[in-house]
């Protein structure tokens, strides 16, 4: 979860790794640090707790400057947020620097051991006793001593160390959360996500687990833990490093919930024929024959993207007529699941390197299924160990809430969806043409939605003291109000909750009360039979509410008059088929959520408690 830069060339490495450490702090915001070797062959290190500010504060109060260095953001795993426990961590000696993004699972067997040969400890982490493994193996070689102690740890780890006795080197290693290595000219660059050093170079790969790169200012040499020679495939990142900046926004979150028009159609161009009604997937490494014979479908996601896989149960399900089971990434694994190559799995994550996720994908490939991945990193862990990818086209998310990824799976999912009904002929070519028209209108109709941010905000004005929210949804609108509760929940730190509205006679009824806001999503598609039927049924929800007198906000397609005669406030959206109706519902949701915490106070970009990439379990 934690962020890592590091840079090695000619130019002052301290405000390189300051710039790329706030490009990285939505992954952790509990401390940060860095070190850096000086023009008098000392290690400069800063340290501070809490936000980057504090950390930029100690270094102008104390400057330090070098030309290569490594630098650290937390999100605390081990050890309380303090400047102890912050990166960079030293070994006994002080020469030897090591920033961690992981967990180290035994650590404290080896800080034992190590106690015994007489090594002092001075943090609560895991992490210092990297740095005292390395110091016990070194020799004079860097690579070789951080080689030994890696093999040594058992757990998840992305390192970058760094010795004042082997100069002009950097040594990074992976075995599970991200490594980005970036290329320039006569300097080189190591982080964790691609933002972070966008700026200066566009040209990079990503380490696979059990890849050691050593960063000089010669180049950069790629090995496996056993010192073979590795190669990776460099690859040009066409984000323009603008589109990681807020753009005038407030908040970044704020900024990507009004980027999603362009962000779902940049996820269907060149995948729909809007003429011919045909879905093109050409990442598939599977022949189209082999999707025609898959009889089962399992979805494996985490957190927003589980949402995400569960509306899309919804979609597979009623276009390409194929049982769907929806899966936590956290939980598959654990439960033994029955697998076989007659099934397809769907993995889901925005960074493609979701540890639970990625054990799960591992888990169905050794038990026979081929996976599929929806994913927005290119290059990503997710992505190389799957035999197709459908790369969601968001752009960088810097805000912990995800929003336009969410959306962009949605569209990947419908996507999938039409592809696998047209592979499989449940879906007859006029009815695929018209599911594929009214997707191309999805991006204008998301933009008729942000036109009327006034109505949002003044709804957070009225509800921003509550203490408690319901959101209820049937069918596919289900998962949106799972979704629209935990956008509050993670925001505004609001309790919310997202029910099936059929299931609030069985229990959920008794929180009813003047005080508590209901969300209910009754948007339908007047040509659909079913969601008809689910329109009727929820209107009575909304009549249940009303009688224990809560809040009904209620969000309609346009032109209900029926909902509004019920509800206390309505939110209306464009009118679409059924299963895209979700895409537009939720960013009303988000916007919703997005004014009530700003409301509160609170800081909406980087809740407390959460990190961007969750890549440790």
């Amino acid at each position: 979860m934690c962020g890592i830069v590091g840079y090695v060339g000619q130019r002052k490495a301290v405000p390189i790794i300051l710039e790329g450490l706030k490009k990285l702090e939505y992954r952790g915001y509990d401390s940060a640090g860095l070190a850096v070797y000086c023009e008098d062959e000392t290690l400069g290190i800063r340290r501070a707790s809490g936000k980057l500010r504090n950390l930029e504060e100690a270094i102008r109060m104390e400057p330090v400057e070098g030309r290569y260095g490594i630098g650290h953001t937390r999100w605390a795993t081990h050890g309380r947020p303090t400047e102890e426990n912050a990166h960079p961590h030293r070994d006994c000696t002080g020469n030897i620097v090591v920033v961690h993004n992981g967990i180290v699972e035994n650590y404290l067997h080896l800080k034992d051991e190590l106690q015994k040969q007489g090594h002092t400890f001075v943090t609560e982490t895991d992490t210092e006793i990297i740095a005292h493994l390395v110091e016990r193996y070194y020799n004079g070689n860097l690579e070789e001593a951080v080689r030994k102690a890696v093999k040594q740890l058992s757990g998840v780890f992305a390192l970058a160390v760094l010795s004042r006795l082997d100069p002009n080197k950097i040594v990074a290693a992976r075995s599970g959360p991200p490594v980005v290595i970036g290329l320039g000219d006569g300097e080189y660059f190591v982080a964790s996500d691609v933002p972070a050093i966008l700026s200066h170079t566009r040209d990079m790969f990503f380490l696979a687990d059990g890849d050691m790169a050593v960063l000089t200012p010669d180049g950069v040499r790629l090995s496996d833990f056993d010192g073979k020679p590795v190669n990776r495939q460099v690859q040009h990142v066409l984000w323009d490093p603008i589109m990681a900046e807020k753009g005038g926004y407030k908040h970044f979150m704020l900024k990507e919930i009004y980027e999603q028009p362009r962000a779902v159609r940049d996820t269907t161009l060149g995948r729909v024929g809007q003429e011919s009604g045909r879905i093109f997937l050409d990442e598939m490494n599977l022949p189209a024959e082999q999707f025609r014979n898959f009889r089962q479908v399992k979805i494996i996601a985490c957190g927003t993207s589980w949402h995400a896989a569960l509306a899309g149960k919804f979609m597979i399900e009623k276009l390409a007529r194929i049982p769907v089971e929806v899966d936590y990434g956290s939980e598959f694994r654990y439960r033994d699941p029955i697998m076989d190559p007659g099934i397809l799995t769907v993995v889901i994550s925005q960074s493609g390197e979701t540890a639970d996720t990625l054990a799960a994908q591992r888990e169905a490939k050794s038990k026979g299924s081929q996976t599929l991945a929806i994913c927005n990193v290119v290059g990503s862990m997710i992505t190389r160990e799957a035999a197709g990818t459908i790369y969601t086209h968001a752009g960088p998310e810097i805000g912990v809430a995800s929003t336009k990824a969410f959306t962009c799976q949605l569209t990947a999912l419908f996507i999938l969806s039409l592809y696998l009904g047209q592979t499989r002929g449940t879906l007859a070519p006029d009815e695929l043409r018209r599911q594929v028209q009214e997707l191309v209108r999805i991006p204008g109709k998301i933009e008729a939605v942000l036109s009327h941010d006034s109505l949002y905000e003044e709804l957070g004005r009225k509800l921003f003291r509550s203490t408690d929210f319901l959101f209820l949804g049937r069918g596919v609108h289900f998962p949106i109000a799972l979704e629209g509760a935990l956008k509050l929940k993670e925001i505004s730190y609001i309790h919310a909750e997202g029910y099936p509205a059929g299931e609030m006679k069985h229990g959920p009824n008794a929180l009813i009360d003047e005080k508590l806001p209901v969300v209910i999503l009754a948007a339908r598609d007047t040509s659909d039979p079913v969601s008809r039927q689910l329109y009727e049924k929820t209107i009575s929800n909304m009549q249940e509410v009303k009688a224990r007198e809560g809040i009904v906000i209620a969000l309609v397609s346009e032109g209900d008059t029926e909902a509004a005669r019920v509800a206390d406030h309505v939110i209306e959206i464009p009118s679409t088929t059924e299963l895209l109706l979700p895409i537009l519902e939720i960013v009303p949701l988000q916007l919703l959520a997005y004014h009530v915490a700003v409301r509160r106070g609170c800081d909406v970009d980087q809740p407390r408690n959460l990190a961007k990439s969750v890549t440790v379990e």
